[in-house]
């Protein structure tokens, strides 16, 4: 699968994620996926099991994709996922084999307020256009 094959299947899956279209969201994981989330120190095994614990979520979300960059079989996925009106910030990394997703890694942050002793120094993000 090139890259452009990728980068059109990952925008399908981030549609889907946004739309809580559960069986297309998973459409791009390998049966044998496996998905990490290092916070929270929890792994999931297999696409059967990832696609049942967002099945079960009970928070409405919305998904905001900021950028997607990558290659080959590695790529990451910027976005804002807000679950109830509360953005938080994540990182996804997707590792492909033949073309699904083999193994996702998915970094959450929480917002923050700015530090008074850089005001003079930064300008404010708009968090709704891509970067």
């Amino acid at each position: 699968m090139n890259d452009q094959a990728v980068r059109a299947a990952l925008q399908r899956h981030w549609d889907a994620s946004d739309a809580s279209d559960f069986e297309r969201e998973h459409d791009i994981y390998a049966t044998d996926a496996v998905l990490d989330y290092p916070q929270s120190g929890e792994r999931i095994r297999g696409r059967h099991n990832i696609q049942q614990s967002r099945t079960v979520q009970p928070n409405k979300k919305r998904f905001a994709i900021r950028r997607i960059l990558g290659g080959g079989d590695l790529w990451i996925t910027e976005y804002i996922l807000t679950y109830d009106d509360r953005p938080s910030y994540v990182v996804s990394i997707m590792e492909f084999r033949d073309g699904l997703v083999v193994h996702e890694t998915q970094y959450f942050a929480e917002r923050f307020d700015p530090s008074p002793s850089r005001a003079h120094l930064v300008e404010r993000i708009d968090e709704t256009s891509p970067r």
